[in-house]
């Protein structure tokens, strides 16, 4: 467990910190619900968070989601045991699943970082410096969102800034995910776009617990909080 004490005092009222929490498993309706109440007290004064979870199989359809992405029918994905899931995040068709690292930011931008396009590239930053942590080269690719290899991409993005600059939503980042479950969508709207994960990069088992250690210190570096981790599985509905 990392523990450090806050430095100073951000703006309406909420410590300089960064509380990151991990879930476990989250189905994902719960997981809506839960970023709703966040986004409330955030607003209300509470510190920034990050919540780490994994959610059981499920597609989700962000803004911008065309249906033909998705590759099966309600029957065939019912075979499969997936969900499937409109949601106000922006972006186009994901999977969620075992293995998967999601983050939910739930942060206040404001006052200097109240634009959507730095905080994007600011998650992939974050994530790619955890990457090289864990002995993963990773990169941004022009004019696409999210986290880039070799052998495809590696995390995905897709967020929601509400009034107030209040965010919600996040990255999901493929650790140990079975990617055959891909198949069940064009991913991020990308035909023919591989996917990989940090286990088939390194081509053995992962930590995950390392992995959830490294993406919350980068997530703290990058966007200038202490943090502060803890388990939390009380917080799932």
């Amino acid at each position: 467990m990392i523990a450090t004490t806050s430095r100073t005092t951000r703006a309406h009222g909420a410590p300089d910190g960064l509380a990151v929490e991990w879930l476990g498993t989250v189905p994902y309706t719960a997981a809506l619900e839960l970023q709703a109440r966040c986004v409330q007290e955030r607003r209300a004064g509470a510190p920034d968070r990050l919540l780490l979870l994994e959610h059981p199989h499920v597609i989700t359809l962000g803004t911008s989601a065309r249906s033909d992405h998705v590759l099966l029918d309600e029957r065939e994905r019912a075979l499969v045991g997936i969900e499937l899931h409109v949601t106000g995040r922006g972006g186009d068709v994901t999977y969620h699943g075992p293995g998967q690292l999601v983050g939910y930011p739930i942060l206040d931008l404001r006052p200097d970082r109240c634009d959507l396009h730095r905080y994007v590239r600011d998650i992939e930053e974050a994530l790619i410096r955890a990457l090289s942590d864990l002995d993963v080269a990773a990169q941004r690719r022009a004019g696409l969102t999210g986290v880039w290899t070799q052998r495809g991409k590696i995390a995905a993005i897709g967020v929601r800034v509400s009034s107030g600059w209040i965010t919600s939503h996040g990255f999901a980042l493929n650790v140990s995910t079975d990617l055959r479950f891909f198949d069940a969508i064009v991913p991020c709207g990308i035909r023919g776009a591989a996917v990989t994960s940090v286990a088939q990069m390194l081509d053995r088992e992962v930590d995950a617990a390392l992995v959830r250690e490294r993406v919350s210190h980068r997530f703290g570096q990058v966007f200038d909080r202490s943090v502060r981790t803890r388990t939390n599985t009380s917080r799932k509905t």
